[in-house]
């Protein structure tokens, strides 16, 4: 087999201009798969960061049916005191796997300026909780936070950039909040503006955050009741594995009609943005394709020419005796040899790009996030499964022409001498 590899190398080198443009196609290819990968996986790891990080969390944790209402941030469905106890146990049991949690009561009230009135959908949060849950969420408050741990006090409220404008709030400026409580009165408290918050998306959000005990207050909830849980994982690589851990954990609580009491979700169920990342998944795969093709066609093409080239040759090796498959694996070697070797020099290539692309310091822009620094880097698993992929598809594609050449007559091959 050792021969073989010299014999393969030794013909590669003899069609130096054949070879070298062959190789450098497949090179092309596969440094235009290893910087495609590494900068779309990249943003699509920023993407979900900048989501996960200031808004939604890896995880939420909600009653079951309060997905499919969550338009009407209904009430009725809250997670009572008992329902908090039994999350705390999974939670703390699960402490491995899991950074932090943060406990929320979503509502929706009117807010006004005293002259002027709108709707706004309204976050309660223990600061310290929605901190740890959500770190990139104070980035979103415009001025200076002197605590993020403190980012909302009580009697404060944080209000969203656009209402600011429109009812020509700022900061220190009080506001009245009325909304309906569980029972379907209504309740009114007085604020003042702590700061003013971006939308992550543009300008058009209508999310603010006030302290979660002036939410009890003005929803008139004596108990300990939320609607919301956002988790954080410490590896959100590993969200799948958790998920399902979680979701067998919750699973064993049931009502009295024998039913789920609470339901999961990640943060692509409930995120539109899952549909993109879906996309660039899509783009990868398609990049890879186009790499199958590049390599399939290339190496078919040389090799086909090298045994058209070399009839009267093969002819004349099978004539002293060399077995069909010793030329059978004679040719998939030199194919091997040619996909081997272009791998490992676009890896060295494709990695390099990468390196250089980092020292670049690219920034991006993502929503109402400003300058955002794009780190890219690839995974070895990603690198392992591109270079697997040519060195089968330089094989694959050397097997029809090896086979030609194998099955040829000594006679037959001789008469082009």
């Amino acid at each position: 087999m050792k021969n073989i590899f010299k014999i393969a190398i030794r013909n590669l080198l003899r069609y130096k201009r054949r070879t070298l443009m062959t190789s450098l196609l497949i090179i092309f290819g596969v440094v235009l798969v290893i910087v495609f990968s590494g900068v779309s996986v990249s943003f699509k790891s920023m993407m979900i960061g900048s989501i996960t990080d200031s808004m939604l969390g890896h995880l939420q944790i909600h009653k079951k049916g309060y997905v499919s209402s969550i338009d009407n941030l209904p009430l009725h469905l809250n997670i009572d005191e008992k329902g908090i106890k039994q999350l705390d146990k999974i939670f703390e049991k699960h402490s491995d796997v899991i950074e932090a949690y943060s406990y929320r009561i979503k509502f929706g009230a009117m807010l006004s300026n005293f002259m002027e009135t709108t709707n706004i959908r309204l976050t309660a949060v223990q600061p310290q909780m929605e901190n740890a849950a959500c770190p990139r969420l104070v980035e979103r408050i415009l001025g200076k936070v002197q605590d993020p741990g403190k980012f909302i006090e009580q009697g404060k409220i944080i209000i969203p950039e656009n209402l600011s404008k429109g009812l020509k709030l700022k900061p220190g400026d009080e506001i009245v909040l009325v909304a309906n409580n569980k029972d379907g009165s209504v309740n009114g408290l007085t604020l003042t503006v702590s700061h003013i918050i971006e939308g992550l998306l543009g300008p058009s959000g209508r999310d603010g955050f006030i302290h979660i005990d002036d939410a009890k207050i003005l929803l008139r909830i004596y108990d300990n009741e939320i609607n919301e849980v956002a988790i954080r994982l410490k590896n959100p690589d590993k969200l799948g594995s958790v998920n399902m851990i979680l979701a067998d954990e919750l699973s064993q609580f049931k009502n009295q009609q024998n039913n789920p009491v609470f339901e999961l979700h990640t943060w692509a169920d409930l995120s539109p943005f899952a549909t993109i990342a879906s996309i660039v998944d899509l783009l990868i795969i398609t990049v890879k394709i186009v790499l199958i093709a590049i390599v399939l066609i290339s190496i078919l093409n040389i090799m086909m020419m090298s045994v058209y080239e070399r009839v009267s040759e093969i002819g004349t090796i099978s004539a002293i005796g060399t077995l069909p498959s010793k030329v059978l694996w004679l040719f998939m070697a030199e194919g091997f040899s040619l996909g081997i070797i272009s791998t490992i020099i676009g890896n060295v290539i494709g990695v390099l790009a990468l390196l250089l692309i980092n020292i670049a310091n690219i920034h991006f822009s993502f929503g109402r996030m400003k300058n955002i620094l794009l780190e890219i880097s690839i995974s070895s698993s990603e690198l392992i499964s591109v270079s697997l992929i040519v060195i089968i598809i330089a094989v694959i594609s050397s097997l029809q022409p090896a086979l030609k050449a194998s099955k040829m007559k000594p006679v037959d091959a001789l008469r082009h001498i």
